[in-house]
C-alpha cells in the first residue's frame, strides 16, 4: 500500500528505483503487519485503524495481533497478561547489572541492557525457533528494565509487578511506585497502542536488517535501539517537550517559532517522511493531553502545544507528528523527559519483534547496492606509499 488509496502490486524482485536521499519511497520490503496511506493520514495494524485500536483494545490485545495476525480470544489475552507479568520480574542478577550502568544514557544503558537479557536468556542458543517465546519475554521485560533503572538512579527500591495490573498500568507502577488511576492507566495504554509499530521506520528497518542475517531476537532489537535513540527519530518526543518548556506559554508560540524559522531552524515534533497530512497518532495524543491536563488542573503545556500547532499549520502548512502531543502525555503521567524515549522503545518493542518474526518467516538477506559516484579508477604514483 503506497498511499492515497491506491493498493500497489509489488512482485518478486520487482526494484522500485530511488528518486531521492535516504531511499524515500523505495519498497523495502512486503509486510502483513502495517499500512499507512500518507495522504489520507490513515495508519493500519494487520488492517485494524490504530485509533480503533487505541480506543477499543488493550496493548495485550494489539501486541498479539501484530505477532499472530489475528486479535486473542479473552483466554489468550489473560495468558499473555499472565506471561508478561512473569517476566517483568526481573532476576537479581539483572538488577545487580542494571545498577552498574551509568545514569547519563539512558537509551545507551537499555540497549546494554538487553544485550544483557540475550545471554541470560533459556533459548539464547535457540536461533530463530525461539522467536515468539523471546518477543514475549523481552516485550515485559523492558519495560520493567527501563522502570528499574530508572528507579535505582533515584535510589528507590525495584519493585515486583502486581497481578490485578495490564501491561501499560503496571509499567506506571514499577516506575513510580504508584498504582495509576483509570484515566492514566487508559492514557498509557492509548499511547503504547499508538507507538507499537509504524511499518518501516528508521527503528524496525534496522531489525529486520539484523534478522535477515539470522541473527537472534535480541540482536535484532538491539540494533533498532541504536536507531531510535536519534534526535530524528525517537529522541525528537524530548527534543518536543523542550520546545514546548522553552516557549513557556501559548502566547509566546507563534513569535517563538517565527524566530526560529526565519533562522532556517527545524522545530521538532512536526512533519512526516510518509504523511501529506496530520498524522493520525496525534489527533488521538491530543485529546489525551487534554483529558489529563484537565483532570490534574494544568492545561500549559496542552495549551501551549495547540498554539505552536496551530501557528506551524498557518506558517508553514505543517502538521503534528506523533512527537508533539506524546511528550505532553508522559510528562501528566509522571515519567521524566530523559525516560521518553525509552518508553518510546518499550512500546515499540512489540512491532519490532513482529517486523522480525515475519523477517524470520519469510526471510531473504537485506543487502542493496550503493551508487558509487568518487574517483575514476586510477594508479597509484611509483613510491606514493
Amino acid at each position: 500500500w503506497m498511499g492515497g488509496g491506491r493498493m500497489v502490486p509489488v512482485g518478486e524482485g520487482e526494484v522500485v528505483a530511488a528518486t531521492k536521499g535516504g531511499l524515500e519511497d523505495v519498497v523495502a520490503c512486503v509486510t502483513e503487519i502495517c499500512a499507512i496511506d500518507g495522504d489520507a493520514g490513515r495508519l493500519l495494524y494487520r488492517g485494524y485503524d490504530v485509533a480503533d485500536l487505541a480506543e477499543h483494545c488493550s496493548f495485550e490485545e494489539v501486541a498479539h495481533l501484530l505477532w499472530h495476525g489475528g486479535l486473542p480470544s479473552p483466554q489468550a489475552r489473560e495468558a499473555l497478561r499472565d506471561q508478561l507479568r512473569g517476566a517483568a520480574s526481573l532476576a537479581e542478577p539483572v538488577r545487580a547489572f542494571l545498577a552498574q550502568l551509568p545514569r547519563q544514557r539512558p537509551m545507551a544503558s537499555l540497549r546494554t541492557a538487553v544485550s544483557a537479557l540475550e545471554v541470560l536468556d533459556p533459548q539464547s542458543c535457540s536461533g530463530p525457533e525461539a522467536g515468539l517465546d523471546q518477543a514475549v519475554r523481552l516485550t515485559g521485560q523492558l519495560a520493567a528494565v527501563a522502570a528499574a533503572w530508572w528507579r535505582i538512579g533515584q535510589g528507590q527500591e525495584v519493585l515486583e509487578p502486581r497481578p490485578d495490573l495490564d501491561h501499560a498500568a503496571q509499567f506506571l507502577y514499577l516506575l513510580t511506585g504508584r498504582v495509576p488511576d483509570a484515566l492514566a492507566a487508559r492514557a498509557m495504554n492509548v499511547a503504547a497502542v499508538l507507538h507499537a509499530d509504524h511499518e518501516l521506520n528508521a527503528s524496525t528497518f534496522a531489525a529486520r536488517v539484523t534478522a535477515a542475517t539470522l541473527a537472534g531476537m535480541h540482536a535484532a532489537v538491539t540494533s533498532a535501539m541504536g536507531a531510535l535513540e536519534g534526535p530524528l527519530h525517537g529522541g525528537a518526543n524530548e527534543a518536543a517537550m523542550h520546545t514546548v518548556d522553552e516557549i513557556g506559554a501559548p502566547e509566546r508560540a507563534e513569535a517563538w517559532i517565527r524566530s526560529r524559522l526565519a533562522a532556517g531552524q527545524r522545530i521538532p515534533g512536526f512533519g512526516h517522511r510518509v504523511y501529506r497530512t496530520v498524522d493520525p497518532r496525534a489527533v488521538v495524543l491530543a485529546r489525551w493531553a487534554q483529558r489529563l491536563g484537565a483532570q490534574t488542573g494544568d492545561l500549559r503545556s496542552y495549551e501551549t502545544t495547540v498554539a505552536m500547532d496551530d501557528a506551524m499549520r498557518r506558517l508553514r502548512g505543517l502538521y503534528p507528528n506523533l512527537d508533539l502531543y506524546s511528550g505532553d502525555v508522559y510528562r501528566q503521567l509522571g515519567i521524566p523527559n530523559a525516560l521518553f524515549t525509552p518508553v518510546f522503545a518499550v512500546c515499540r518493542i512489540s512491532g519490532w519483534t513482529a517486523h522480525v518474526l515475519e523477517q524470520y518467516a519469510h526471510n531473504r538477506l537485506i543487502r542493496p547496492r550503493a551508487r558509487y559516484v568518487g574517483a575514476e579508477p586510477r594508479r597509484l604514483a611509483e613510491g606514493s606509499c
